[in-house]
């Protein structure tokens, strides 16, 4: 978990740092930071209106008394991919516009779901969802 953490807060922002100070020697300063101005405001438009389309799901599923599970993964996918995008940076970008989009959102939704279907087959998600680790 340690190691997570330090890729996460060190090693990640060092090489989206490294690729926007190359981007700017390629394309210039201004240019990169009208980049990384206009990706954020894409993704925030994006964000907004698929985070509306999914609510809508949402409120459908449970109005016609179907639980929403893909909506509900589809949701949070929406809230970590605008996260990402709010990160200054190419790589970050990149993965929360595959978060934002729905034909790339699906794999990350099967990918976890897989991961969920396997904390819970192997005992570590127990029926009263506590999260053993």
């Amino acid at each position: 978990m340690l190691i997570r953490l330090v890729l996460l807060f060190t090693v990640i922002p060092l090489v989206e740092l490294a690729l926007l100070i190359e981007m700017g020697k390629h394309i210039g300063a201004l240019n990169t930071i009208a980049v990384v101005v206009l990706t954020g405001f894409a993704g925030a438009v994006l964000a907004r209106s698929e985070g509306f389309g999914v609510l809508n799901r949402i409120r459908t599923e449970i109005n016609q008394g179907q639980l929403p599970g893909n909506s509900l993964i589809d949701g949070v996918l929406i809230l970590a991919g605008a996260l990402l995008l709010l990160t200054p940076g190419l790589l970050t970008d990149a993965l929360g516009f595959a978060m934002l989009i729905p034909l790339t959102r699906v794999f990350f939704r099967d990918y976890l779901k897989k991961i969920f279907r396997n904390k819970i087959q192997t005992g570590r998600i127990d029926a009263r969802y506590k999260v053993e680790e």
